[in-house]
Protein backbone atom coordinates (compact mmCIF):
# COMPACT_ATOMS: atom_id res chain seq x y z
CA UNK A 1 0.00 0.00 0.00
CA UNK A 2 2.87 2.34 0.76
CA UNK A 3 4.30 1.73 -2.76
CA UNK A 4 0.95 2.46 -4.38
CA UNK A 5 0.52 5.62 -2.34
CA UNK A 6 4.02 6.77 -3.28
CA UNK A 7 3.31 6.24 -6.97
CA UNK A 8 0.11 8.22 -6.68
CA UNK A 9 1.86 11.07 -4.91
CA UNK A 10 4.53 11.14 -7.62
CA UNK A 11 1.97 12.02 -10.28
CA UNK A 12 -0.62 14.29 -8.65
CA UNK A 13 -3.46 15.76 -10.65
CA UNK A 14 -2.93 19.45 -11.38
CA UNK A 15 -5.49 22.06 -10.54
CA UNK A 16 -7.26 23.73 -13.44
CA UNK A 17 -5.01 26.79 -13.13
CA UNK A 18 -1.88 24.65 -12.98
CA UNK A 19 -2.98 22.65 -16.01
CA UNK A 20 -3.61 25.81 -18.04
CA UNK A 21 -0.15 27.13 -17.14
CA UNK A 22 1.54 23.83 -17.99
CA UNK A 23 -0.32 23.53 -21.30
CA UNK A 24 0.50 27.12 -22.25
CA UNK A 25 4.18 26.52 -21.51
CA UNK A 26 4.27 23.30 -23.55
CA UNK A 27 2.42 24.91 -26.44
CA UNK A 28 4.86 27.83 -26.45
CA UNK A 29 7.77 25.38 -26.52
CA UNK A 30 6.08 23.66 -29.45
CA UNK A 31 5.89 26.99 -31.29
CA UNK A 32 9.60 27.64 -30.66
CA UNK A 33 10.49 24.24 -32.10
CA UNK A 34 8.11 24.81 -35.00
CA UNK A 35 9.66 28.11 -35.99
CA UNK A 36 13.14 26.59 -35.72
CA UNK A 37 11.93 23.91 -38.14
CA UNK A 38 10.48 26.62 -40.38
CA UNK A 39 13.86 28.36 -40.46
CA UNK A 40 15.35 25.27 -42.07
CA UNK A 41 12.91 25.50 -44.98
CA UNK A 42 15.16 28.03 -46.70
CA UNK A 43 18.25 25.90 -46.18
CA UNK A 44 16.46 22.86 -47.56
CA UNK A 45 15.24 24.77 -50.61
CA UNK A 46 18.72 26.17 -51.28
CA UNK A 47 20.28 22.72 -50.88
CA UNK A 48 17.71 21.18 -53.22
CA UNK A 49 18.48 23.86 -55.80
CA UNK A 50 22.19 23.03 -55.57
CA UNK A 51 21.51 19.33 -56.06
CA UNK A 52 19.21 20.02 -59.01
CA UNK A 53 21.82 22.24 -60.67
CA UNK A 54 24.51 19.62 -60.19
CA UNK A 55 22.28 16.91 -61.62
CA UNK A 56 21.62 19.05 -64.68
CA UNK A 57 25.37 19.62 -65.02
CA UNK A 58 26.04 15.89 -64.71
CA UNK A 59 23.53 15.10 -67.47
CA UNK A 60 25.12 17.72 -69.74
CA UNK A 61 28.65 16.51 -69.02
CA UNK A 62 27.66 12.88 -69.63
CA UNK A 63 26.58 13.87 -73.14
CA UNK A 64 30.06 15.30 -73.75
CA UNK A 65 31.76 12.18 -72.40
CA UNK A 66 29.64 9.94 -74.61
CA UNK A 67 30.41 12.09 -77.66
CA UNK A 68 34.16 11.76 -77.08
CA UNK A 69 33.77 8.01 -76.62
CA UNK A 70 32.07 7.76 -79.98
CA UNK A 71 34.83 9.86 -81.58
CA UNK A 72 37.54 7.60 -80.18
CA UNK A 73 35.62 4.53 -81.31
CA UNK A 74 35.43 5.92 -84.83
CA UNK A 75 39.16 6.58 -84.84
CA UNK A 76 39.84 3.02 -83.76
CA UNK A 77 37.69 1.62 -86.56
CA UNK A 78 39.47 3.83 -89.08
CA UNK A 79 42.82 2.59 -87.83
CA UNK A 80 41.71 -1.03 -88.21
CA UNK A 81 40.56 -0.46 -91.77
CA UNK A 82 43.94 0.94 -92.80
CA UNK A 83 46.37 -1.13 -90.79
CA UNK A 84 44.48 -3.98 -89.24
CA UNK A 85 43.13 -4.41 -85.74
CA UNK A 86 45.74 -3.27 -83.25
CA UNK A 87 45.89 -4.33 -79.65
CA UNK A 88 44.75 -0.85 -78.66
CA UNK A 89 41.77 -0.97 -80.98
CA UNK A 90 40.80 -4.38 -79.65
CA UNK A 91 40.76 -2.98 -76.17
CA UNK A 92 38.81 0.06 -77.31
CA UNK A 93 36.14 -1.99 -79.03
CA UNK A 94 35.96 -4.51 -76.23
CA UNK A 95 32.91 -4.93 -74.02
CA UNK A 96 34.57 -2.75 -71.39
CA UNK A 97 35.87 0.36 -73.19
CA UNK A 98 35.82 2.38 -69.95
CA UNK A 99 38.57 0.16 -68.57
CA UNK A 100 40.62 0.73 -71.67
CA UNK A 101 40.05 4.46 -71.67
CA UNK A 102 41.16 4.74 -68.07
CA UNK A 103 44.39 3.02 -69.01
CA UNK A 104 44.83 4.74 -72.36
CA UNK A 105 46.83 7.62 -70.91
CA UNK A 106 49.79 5.23 -70.59
CA UNK A 107 49.31 3.63 -73.99
CA UNK A 108 51.63 4.62 -76.81
CA UNK A 109 49.45 3.37 -79.68
CA UNK A 110 47.55 6.58 -80.29
CA UNK A 111 48.96 9.46 -82.30
CA UNK A 112 47.70 12.71 -83.76
CA UNK A 113 43.90 12.82 -83.61
CA UNK A 114 43.76 9.80 -81.36
CA UNK A 115 45.87 11.51 -78.69
CA UNK A 116 43.75 14.66 -78.96
CA UNK A 117 40.56 12.64 -78.56
CA UNK A 118 42.00 10.83 -75.56
CA UNK A 119 42.89 14.11 -73.86
CA UNK A 120 39.38 15.36 -74.49
CA UNK A 121 37.98 12.23 -72.92
CA UNK A 122 40.18 12.46 -69.87
CA UNK A 123 39.18 16.10 -69.36
CA UNK A 124 35.48 15.41 -69.87
CA UNK A 125 35.54 12.33 -67.64
CA UNK A 126 37.40 14.24 -64.93
CA UNK A 127 34.80 17.01 -64.92
CA UNK A 128 32.03 14.42 -64.79
CA UNK A 129 33.65 12.70 -61.81
CA UNK A 130 34.02 16.04 -60.00
CA UNK A 131 30.36 16.88 -60.58
CA UNK A 132 29.27 13.46 -59.34
CA UNK A 133 31.39 13.83 -56.20
CA UNK A 134 29.90 17.28 -55.56
CA UNK A 135 26.41 15.89 -56.03
CA UNK A 136 27.00 13.23 -53.39
CA UNK A 137 28.36 15.83 -50.99
CA UNK A 138 25.39 18.15 -51.48
CA UNK A 139 22.93 15.25 -51.17
CA UNK A 140 24.52 14.33 -47.85
CA UNK A 141 24.22 17.94 -46.67
CA UNK A 142 20.57 18.01 -47.78
CA UNK A 143 19.79 14.85 -45.84
CA UNK A 144 21.49 16.28 -42.75
CA UNK A 145 19.34 19.44 -42.84
CA UNK A 146 16.20 17.37 -43.41
CA UNK A 147 17.10 15.16 -40.46
CA UNK A 148 17.59 18.27 -38.31
CA UNK A 149 14.16 19.53 -39.34
CA UNK A 150 12.57 16.16 -38.61
CA UNK A 151 14.10 16.25 -35.13
CA UNK A 152 12.55 19.65 -34.47
CA UNK A 153 9.17 18.47 -35.76
CA UNK A 154 9.34 15.51 -33.37
CA UNK A 155 10.21 17.92 -30.56
CA UNK A 156 7.21 20.06 -31.49
CA UNK A 157 4.88 17.04 -31.48
CA UNK A 158 6.31 15.77 -28.20
CA UNK A 159 5.40 19.06 -26.52
CA UNK A 160 1.89 18.95 -27.95
CA UNK A 161 1.50 15.35 -26.81
CA UNK A 162 2.69 16.32 -23.33
CA UNK A 163 0.11 19.12 -23.26
CA UNK A 164 -2.61 16.61 -24.12
CA UNK A 165 -1.45 14.36 -21.28
CA UNK A 166 -1.77 17.27 -18.86
CA UNK A 167 -5.31 17.89 -20.03
CA UNK A 168 -6.01 14.17 -19.74
CA UNK A 169 -5.40 14.36 -15.98
CA UNK A 170 -8.26 16.82 -15.55
CA UNK A 171 -11.84 15.94 -14.85
CA UNK A 172 -14.33 15.82 -17.70
CA UNK A 173 -15.90 19.01 -16.38
CA UNK A 174 -12.59 20.90 -16.36
CA UNK A 175 -11.71 19.72 -19.86
CA UNK A 176 -15.12 20.81 -21.09
CA UNK A 177 -14.61 24.20 -19.45
CA UNK A 178 -11.26 24.68 -21.21
CA UNK A 179 -12.76 23.65 -24.54
CA UNK A 180 -15.62 26.11 -24.09
CA UNK A 181 -13.15 28.89 -23.24
CA UNK A 182 -11.10 28.10 -26.36
CA UNK A 183 -14.19 28.13 -28.57
CA UNK A 184 -15.33 31.44 -27.10
CA UNK A 185 -11.89 32.95 -27.69
CA UNK A 186 -11.99 31.88 -31.35
CA UNK A 187 -15.54 33.14 -31.82
CA UNK A 188 -14.72 36.47 -30.21
CA UNK A 189 -11.73 36.84 -32.52
CA UNK A 190 -13.82 36.06 -35.61
CA UNK A 191 -16.35 38.65 -34.51
CA UNK A 192 -13.61 41.29 -34.71
CA UNK A 193 -12.82 40.71 -38.37
CA UNK A 194 -12.94 43.96 -40.35
CA UNK A 195 -16.28 45.22 -41.58
CA UNK A 196 -16.61 45.14 -45.36
CA UNK A 197 -19.21 47.89 -45.59
CA UNK A 198 -17.94 51.34 -46.52
CA UNK A 199 -14.44 49.90 -46.92
CA UNK A 200 -13.48 50.54 -43.30
CA UNK A 201 -12.29 48.48 -40.40
CA UNK A 202 -14.47 47.46 -37.50
CA UNK A 203 -15.01 50.07 -34.79
CA UNK A 204 -13.29 47.77 -32.29
CA UNK A 205 -9.97 48.05 -34.13
CA UNK A 206 -7.36 50.77 -33.64
CA UNK A 207 -8.20 53.96 -35.51
CA UNK A 208 -4.93 54.22 -37.45
CA UNK A 209 -4.78 55.27 -41.11
CA UNK A 210 -3.32 52.61 -43.37
CA UNK A 211 -3.25 52.40 -47.14
CA UNK A 212 -1.32 50.99 -50.07
CA UNK A 213 0.31 47.59 -49.83
CA UNK A 214 0.56 47.82 -46.04
CA UNK A 215 -3.20 48.40 -45.94
CA UNK A 216 -3.81 45.28 -48.03
CA UNK A 217 -1.53 43.23 -45.78
CA UNK A 218 -3.18 44.49 -42.59
CA UNK A 219 -6.64 43.81 -44.00
CA UNK A 220 -5.62 40.28 -45.03
CA UNK A 221 -4.19 39.50 -41.59
CA UNK A 222 -7.22 40.89 -39.75
CA UNK A 223 -9.49 38.81 -41.98
CA UNK A 224 -7.95 35.67 -40.48
CA UNK A 225 -8.91 36.39 -36.88
CA UNK A 226 -10.33 33.30 -35.25
CA UNK A 227 -8.48 30.90 -37.56
CA UNK A 228 -6.61 28.10 -35.81
CA UNK A 229 -2.87 27.76 -35.24
CA UNK A 230 -1.37 24.83 -37.14
CA UNK A 231 2.37 24.42 -37.51
CA UNK A 232 3.54 24.83 -41.10
CA UNK A 233 0.20 26.24 -42.26
CA UNK A 234 0.01 29.41 -44.37
CA UNK A 235 -3.71 29.61 -45.08
CA UNK A 236 -6.32 29.96 -46.10
CA UNK A 237 -7.98 28.92 -42.83
CA UNK A 238 -5.12 27.94 -40.49
CA UNK A 239 -1.70 29.44 -39.85
CA UNK A 240 1.43 29.44 -37.78
CA UNK A 241 2.90 32.83 -36.88
CA UNK A 242 5.20 33.26 -39.89
CA UNK A 243 2.66 31.60 -42.16
CA UNK A 244 0.15 34.34 -41.29
CA UNK A 245 2.51 37.24 -42.02
CA UNK A 246 3.73 35.54 -45.21
CA UNK A 247 0.14 35.04 -46.34
CA UNK A 248 -0.96 38.59 -45.52
CA UNK A 249 1.95 40.32 -47.22
CA UNK A 250 1.63 37.89 -50.11
CA UNK A 251 -1.84 39.31 -50.71
CA UNK A 252 -0.13 42.68 -51.11
CA UNK A 253 2.31 41.27 -53.67
CA UNK A 254 5.30 41.00 -51.32
CA UNK A 255 7.01 37.63 -51.03
CA UNK A 256 8.27 36.56 -47.60
CA UNK A 257 9.87 33.38 -46.32
CA UNK A 258 7.90 31.00 -44.14
CA UNK A 259 10.14 31.63 -41.14
CA UNK A 260 10.07 34.35 -38.50
CA UNK A 261 13.88 34.39 -38.30
CA UNK A 262 14.17 34.74 -42.08
CA UNK A 263 11.49 37.45 -42.24
CA UNK A 264 13.53 39.55 -39.82
CA UNK A 265 15.99 40.01 -42.67
CA UNK A 266 13.39 40.69 -45.36
CA UNK A 267 12.59 44.33 -44.85
CA UNK A 268 13.88 47.66 -43.63
CA UNK A 269 14.54 47.79 -39.89
CA UNK A 270 12.37 50.26 -38.00
CA UNK A 271 12.52 51.37 -34.38
CA UNK A 272 9.66 50.61 -32.04
CA UNK A 273 8.87 54.31 -31.78
CA UNK A 274 8.38 54.50 -35.56
CA UNK A 275 6.16 51.45 -36.00
CA UNK A 276 3.47 51.74 -38.68
CA UNK A 277 0.58 49.38 -39.53
CA UNK A 278 1.84 46.47 -41.58
CA UNK A 279 5.28 46.40 -39.94
CA UNK A 280 6.37 43.02 -38.65
CA UNK A 281 7.34 42.73 -34.99
CA UNK A 282 9.61 39.95 -33.76
CA UNK A 283 10.20 38.19 -30.47
CA UNK A 284 12.69 35.83 -28.85
CA UNK A 285 16.40 35.17 -28.94
CA UNK A 286 16.80 33.36 -31.23
CA UNK A 287 13.75 34.77 -32.98
CA UNK A 288 10.79 32.39 -32.83
CA UNK A 289 7.70 34.57 -33.19
CA UNK A 290 6.38 37.29 -35.50
CA UNK A 291 3.23 39.38 -35.55
CA UNK A 292 1.91 42.25 -37.67
CA UNK A 293 1.64 45.68 -36.09
CA UNK A 294 -1.75 47.35 -36.66
CA UNK A 295 -1.34 50.55 -34.64
CA UNK A 296 -1.91 51.86 -31.13
CA UNK A 297 0.52 49.36 -29.61
CA UNK A 298 -1.37 46.36 -30.96
CA UNK A 299 -0.60 43.50 -33.32
CA UNK A 300 -2.48 40.70 -35.04
CA UNK A 301 -0.74 37.33 -34.85
CA UNK A 302 -1.07 33.57 -34.54
CA UNK A 303 0.12 33.23 -30.92
CA UNK A 304 0.76 29.50 -30.48
CA UNK A 305 -0.90 26.06 -30.74
CA UNK A 306 -4.29 26.14 -29.06
CA UNK A 307 -4.74 29.87 -29.66
CA UNK A 308 -6.55 31.43 -32.64
CA UNK A 309 -5.31 34.28 -34.78
CA UNK A 310 -6.13 37.34 -32.69
CA UNK A 311 -5.27 40.92 -31.75
CA UNK A 312 -3.10 41.54 -28.69
CA UNK A 313 -0.88 44.25 -27.32
CA UNK A 314 2.65 43.98 -28.66
CA UNK A 315 3.73 43.40 -25.05
CA UNK A 316 1.53 40.28 -24.96
CA UNK A 317 4.67 38.47 -26.12
CA UNK A 318 7.87 38.75 -24.08
CA UNK A 319 11.32 39.24 -25.53
CA UNK A 320 10.64 41.95 -28.11
CA UNK A 321 13.52 41.81 -30.63
CA UNK A 322 12.77 44.41 -33.27
CA UNK A 323 10.68 45.23 -36.33
CA UNK A 324 10.98 45.42 -40.10
CA UNK A 325 8.93 47.08 -42.81
CA UNK A 326 8.46 44.76 -45.81
CA UNK A 327 8.01 45.88 -49.37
Amino acid sequence: MLFIQGAADADPKPTLAQAKAQVADLQEKAEVAGEAANELRGKISAQQAKVKALQAGIAKQQVQVDAVKRQIGSLAVAGYQTSGMSTTAQLLLSTNPDQFLSQASTAQAFAGQQNSALRKFQDAQGKLSDLQASEQSELAALQAVKAQQEGLKKQLQANLDAAEKVLGKLSDADRARIQAENEKEANDARAKRPSRDKGRMDDNLPNVPVSGRAGIAVQAALDQQGDSYVWGADGPSSFDCSGLTMYAWGKAGVSLSHSSAAQYGEGRRVSRSNLMPGDLVFFGSPIHHVGMYIGNGKMVHAPRPGKPVQINDVDYMSGYTGAVRPG
